[in-house]
């Protein structure tokens, strides 16, 4: 059966989170009409007046752009997914501590569109889920009222792999991988994305495999990101630059590319890297197979923010200062560079130990909203990084956005301590600037550096 008309399509993007909205933003400004789901009320009202709570690059304008028009309508009624020809789920799927799916807002989503199925309709699902939840869970609640999948309406499984702060690049470049119930469903979700975005599609033999695709991918990431972390620690006791060692051993190929060893960090947070793994690890569990290297990369990354104390702790201790009555300006909070995610985000940890410690705290990030700052880490933030440097015996910049590249490092030296050390978290400072902040009278520590 063929799952789409050969006129012009009308896509449901149900939850207008962080991939909903940008992939409804893209949609539209691709020049399929959409129609956006989503359950808060106060956000749909946010997206139809044209104002985005993501700090996402090139996202407000689009969405200022086309939400509140006939390109993209905002809704909270689940009953307008009967207009489309496909509907996109892209709902929230975190896990519980013992990586089991809470599985509540797929659910709810499901049900709600099982009474608007459409005969002939295409149905995609993006939203991450360990393997074999699509056919176990997704497809009976789908067909509770009657329609049956791959006779009456087409569903495939078309993982989410966007990074933050690269999201609508990345729409616009990557690859979309596609699974289907049958093969009907997956030539539609493949002729879908290649008509609506121009899209290169990876097809996939089953709906397991599309879902392990999103899962591998962050699995790797983060025991790469373990490697690099460990590396760092060996690297800093031996008084080498890791960024030079990652540098050369990145030179040589191997297999399709080279040998590609990511950065170290102050840590991994963020809704994907923290729960994926955990996914792959609890879905093999269940088939009685043990996962070894899934808990012991979490076990590293996890531990990477109270390595960060350590290091603020002992480069203090380097100038004759206890943490506790000391000030450290953290700069930067959110999980990664140029984001303002909060989610998991190994700051709070590094925050959380230094005031437990007896520290006096500042923190700033422009791109982190203030009520959520102040919720996440019990601090109002600081209006500007100069109020938030004012006497610091510590400058730790634990995320480096693109908005802090205007920041005069020098002329903050004149606002700080005395003695004051930048100990560098995720800015990854060239050797140059190490130097030329050296020179204008700090001292400096870097993760492995």
């Amino acid at each position: 059966m063929r799952f789409l008309p050969d006129d012009e399509l009308t896509v449901a993007v149900v939850g207008l989170g962080y991939v909903g909205s940008c992939l409804a933003a893209i949609l539209a400004d691709s020049g399929t009409d959409v129609i956006g789901i989503d359950i808060d009320a106060a956000h749909v009202a946010e997206l139809n007046a044209g104002r985005c709570r993501f700090s996402e690059a090139g996202l407000p304008e689009l969405l200022a752009r086309w939400a509140g028009t006939e390109r993209l309508r905002v809704t909270t009624d689940y009953a307008r997914a009967a207009e489309a020809d496909v509907v996109v789920v892209t709902v929230g799927t975190p896990v519980h501590e013992d990586g089991t799916l809470k599985d509540t807002q797929l659910r709810s989503a499901c049900e709600e569109l099982s009474k608007y199925l459409r005969p002939g309709g295409l149905l995609v699902f993006k939203s991450t889920v360990p393997p074999g939840m699509t056919r176990e869970l997704v497809v009976p609640l789908l067909q509770q009222r009657g329609l049956m999948c791959g006779a009456d309406f087409g569903l495939a499984f078309c993982p989410e792999r966007l990074s933050e702060g690269e999201a609508l690049r990345e729409l616009r470049s990557f690859p979309i991988v596609a699974g289907g119930w049958c093969a009907d469903s997956t030539e539609a979700a493949a002729e879908f994305w290649r008509r609506s975005m121009g899209a290169e599609v990876i097809v996939c033999d089953s709906i397991e495999a599309a879902e392990m695709v999103k899962l591998a991918d962050n699995w790797w990431i983060d025991h790469n990101i373990a490697l690099a972390n460990e590396l760092a620690r060996v690297c800093g006791l031996l008084d080498v630059d890791v960024l030079d060692v990652i540098a050369a051993a990145n030179s040589i190929p191997k297999g399709n590319g080279n040998v590609n060893i990511l950065l170290p960090s102050v840590g991994v947070g963020g809704s994907c890297l923290t729960k994926d793994p955990w996914m792959v690890w609890r879905a093999a569990r269940d088939r009685g197979v043990d996962l070894r290297t899934i808990p012991a990369a979490r076990a590293v990354n996890d531990s990477m923010p109270a390595h960060t104390f350590d290091l603020i702790a002992g480069e203090l201790a380097k100038l004759g200062k206890p943490v506790a009555g000391s000030k450290v300006a953290v700069i930067g909070l959110a999980f990664k560079n140029n984001t303002g995610d909060l989610r998991a985000t190994p700051t709070r940890p590094v925050v959380a130990a230094l005031r437990e410690a007896g520290a006096e705290v500042a923190i700033f990030d422009p791109l982190v909203d203030e009520d959520e700052a102040e919720k996440t880490f019990g601090l109002p933030m600081s209006p500007g990084v100069a109020e938030a440097v004012e006497g610091a015996d510590c400058l730790a910049v634990l995320a480096w956005h693109k908005a802090f590249e205007a920041i005069d490092l020098v002329r903050l030296k004149r606002r700080t301590a005395d003695s004051c050390v930048v100990v560098d978290g995720r800015a990854y400072y060239s050797k140059e600037t190490i130097a030329m902040l050296q020179e204008s009278g700090f001292a400096y520590r870097g993760i492995g550096r």
